[in-house]
C-alpha cells in the first residue's frame, strides 16, 4: 500500500522529461518559451494592476512562481502565474486586509496546497462538480469585465469598493469623467484582439497577392497583446493623448531585481485570514488541476501528476510573497500558447520565466507610458473568452437536469452578487444535498414474495442515511406480519451499507423478532458484508436476539 505522505514520492515532471531530451526538443521549447514570455508581460501587469496592487507584483508572480512551478511541477507543459480568476478575491482581500495581510494570506494557503498534495489529496479537486467550475468561471469573467470599465471609460474614480454593486454605484457617480481617449484605445484594443488572428483569413479571401498573403500570416505569429500593446502604446505616446499610465498612477516598473522582504507576521493575524487563506488555496488548486487537465488533453503528453502539481504551486506561493507577489496558479491561456508553439516540456516553462525577465529588465523605463485603458482592453478580451457563455443559451440549459441549472446559475449568481467564497462553500453544499436526494431515490424496497411462513424483499441501490427512512415500509409490515414469520431481504442489488443504514436493519430486526420470526439477510455484496460482520450485526443475526446496551 502506498504511504499517506507523498514526501517519498516528490518527483517532478522535469526529471522525466530530461530521460530523452534532445536539441530539437530544446530549441522547440526556446521558441515557445520566448512566445510565452513576451505573451505574459501584459497579462501580468494588467492583472495586477486589476487585483489593486502594482504592475510589478504581477511581473514578479509570473517570473518567480511561474520558474517554479516549471521546475517542481507535476505538468510537462503547464504555464504558471498570475491569473485572472484570482483578480476579483486579490482585489477584496486588499481592501478589506490590506496588500501585507495578502501577502501572509498567500503564502500560508501555500503551505496548504503544499500539505494537500502531500497527503495526495490532489485526485479530490476533481470531485468538484462541473457546473460549479462553469458557474463560478462565467461569474469570475463578468467580475472582470465590470471591474475594467472604470479604466476603459477614463472615469476618474478615486478609489474603487470591492462589491460589484457599490462599483457600479461609484462609476456612475463619475459618468462625467469619461474619456473618449482611453475609451477608444480601449476599444480598439478588445476589436483588434478579437480580428488579429482572423487576419489571415479576411486577407486570403480580400487580397489576391499570394506574398502578401504570406507576409500577413507570418506578422500574426506574433501574439495579439504584444501587438496591441506595442501600437496603441505608441498611438497614445505620438499623439499625447491625455489618458491614465502606468507611469501617471505608479510612478513606472522599478527597473532591478525585487528585494526579499519579511510582512509583519503573528499568529493573531493569521487566525483573522483564515477565510482569505482558504479561498486562495481552494481556487488556485481548482485552476491549476483544471488548467492541468486542459492541457493533458490539447498536448497529447503525458497525464499529470495533481499531488506534484499541488506540492509545486504550494511552493511557488509560499516563495513569491516574500518577493512583493500575488497568488499565482495554473493559466490556461498561456498553457494552451506553449503547448501550440512547440513547447512539450517543463524547459519551456523555465525559459518563459527567463524571457520575461530580461524583457523587463530592458524594457522597464518604457512601460511607464503603456495607457491603463489598454491593459483594461486585455483583460476585457481575456473575460470574453474566459466565460463559457454558451452554457447559458435557452438550448443548451434545457439539455440539463434541474439539480445542473440549480447549480450552475446558483452559484454563477452567488459569485457575481456575494463572492467566491459564498459561491463555491453553497455550491458543494447545495451539490451534495441534491446528489443525496438523488442518491436516495435510487434506492427502493420491493416485495417479491408473499408466501407463509416466508416474506420476502429485494433491495437495490444504497442504504445509507438519506435512505433510510424507505425501510419503514417493510418494518411495518414485520410489526402487522403472522407471528413466526421468515422475513427475506435479497441484497443481490444492495451496493452501499452505511451506519445509519445498520440502525435502520436492526429496527427491522426488533420487529420481526417481536412476532417470533427470524431475518435473513442474503446474497450480500463484499462492502455491505463486511459492515454487517464489523457492527456486530451478523452475530445477532445468528443468535436471533437484538442488539443491547451490554453486547
Amino acid at each position: 500500500m502506498p504511504s499517506p505522505l507523498n514526501l517519498t514520492r516528490f518527483r517532478p515532471r522535469l526529471l522525466d522529461a530530461m530521460a530523452d531530451y534532445n536539441r530539437e526538443r530544446f530549441f522547440k521549447d526556446l521558441g515557445a518559451g520566448a512566445t510565452v514570455g513576451i505573451v505574459a508581460l501584459p497579462l501580468a501587469m494588467a492583472f495586477a494592476i486589476a487585483s489593486g496592487l502594482k504592475p510589478e507584483a504581477g511581473i514578479w508572480t509570473a517570473i518567480i512562481a511561474g520558474f517554479l512551478i516549471s521546475l517542481l511541477g507535476g505538468s510537462a507543459v503547464q504555464i504558471g502565474g498570475p491569473a485572472g480568476a484570482f483578480i476579483v478575491i486579490v482585489y477584496g482581500i486588499v481592501e478589506r486586509y490590506g496588500v501585507a495581510n495578502l501577502l501572509i494570506s498567500t503564502a500560508c494557503a501555500g503551505v496548504l496546497l503544499f500539505a494537500a498534495g502531500l497527503f495526495g489529496l490532489g485526485r479530490l479537486v476533481r470531485f468538484v462538480p462541473l457546473s460549479i467550475v462553469v458557474g463560478f468561471t462565467n461569474g469570475i469573467a463578468v467580475l472582470i469585465l465590470l471591474s475594467q470599465l472604470k479604466d476603459l471609460l477614463g472615469l476618474s474614480v478615486e478609489k474603487m469598493p470591492a462589491d460589484v454593486f457599490s462599483q457600479l454605484h461609484a462609476m456612475a457617480l463619475q459618468i462625467g469623467t469619461f474619456n473618449p481617449h482611453a475609451f477608444a484605445l480601449g476599444a480598439a484594443c478588445v476589436a483588434g484582439l478579437v480580428l488579429w488572428p482572423r487576419l489571415p483569413r479576411l486577407t486570403a479571401r480580400l487580397v489576391p497577392h499570394r506574398a502578401i498573403q504570406r507576409a500577413v500570416q507570418m506578422g500574426t505569429r506574433v501574439p495579439g497583446p504584444i501587438v496591441a500593446l506595442v501600437t496603441l502604446t505608441l498611438v497614445s505616446w505620438g499623439f499625447a493623448l491625455p489618458v491614465e499610465t502606468i507611469g501617471t498612477r505608479f510612478g513606472g516598473i522599478p527597473e532591478g531585481l525585487p528585494g526579499f522582504a519579511l510582512p509583519d507576521f503573528s499568529w493573531e493575524t493569521v487566525k483573522q485570514l483564515v477565510t482569505p487563506t482558504l479561498t486562495i488555496a481552494l481556487l488556485g488548486a481548482i485552476e491549476s488541476l483544471l488548467c492541468a487537465r486542459v492541457a493533458d488533453q490539447v498536448s497529447g503528453q503525458p497525464r499529470h501528476d495533481p499531488n506534484q502539481e499541488l506540492m509545486a504551486q504550494g511552493i511557488a506561493n509560499i516563495v513569491t510573497p516574500f518577493f512583493g507577489g500575488m497568488p499565482a496558479t495554473g493559466t490556461i491561456a498561456r498553457t494552451v500558447t506553449n503547448i501550440r508553439s512547440g513547447g512539450s516540456s517543463p524547459v519551456a516553462g523555465i525559459v518563459h520565466a527567463v524571457t520575461l525577465m530580461v524583457v523587463v529588465l530592458l524594457a522597464a523605463p518604457l512601460a511607464r507610458h503603456v495607457p491603463l485603458a489598454v491593459l483594461a482592453g486585455i483583460l476585457i478580451f481575456v473575460g470574453l473568452n474566459m466565460g463559457e457563455w454558451r452554457e447559458f443559451t435557452p438550448d443548451r440549459l434545457r439539455h440539463f437536469s434541474r439539480h445542473y441549472r440549480l447549480l450552475m446559475l446558483g452559484t454563477f449568481f452567488l459569485t457575481v452578487v456575494f463572492d467566491l467564497t459564498v459561491a463555491v462553500q453553497v455550491g458543494i453544499v447545495l451539490a451534495c444535498a441534491l446528489f443525496i436526494r438523488r442518491m436516495s431515490g435510487l434506492f427502493s424496497v420491493e416485495l417479491e414474495t408473499l408466501q407463509p411462513p416466508v416474506l420476502t424483499y429485494r433491495i437495490y441501490g444504497a442504504l445509507f442515511f438519506g435512505a433510510a427512512a424507505k425501510l419503514d415500509e417493510a418494518v411495518n409490515a414485520a410489526e402487522r406480519a403472522p407471528r413466526g414469520m421468515t422475513v427475506v431481504l435479497d441484497a443481490t442489488h444492495l451496493i452501499y451499507l452505511d451506519a445509519t443504514g445498520i440502525d435502520a436493519l436492526r429496527q427491522l430486526h426488533r420487529a420481526v423478532l417481536a412476532r417470533d420470526g427470524v431475518l435473513r439477510i442474503e446474497s450480500l455484496q463484499p462492502q455491505p458484508r463486511e459492515v454487517i460482520e464489523r457492527s456486530g450485526f451478523a452475530e445477532e443475526l445468528a443468535a436471533g436476539r437484538p442488539h443491547t446496551a451490554e453486547g
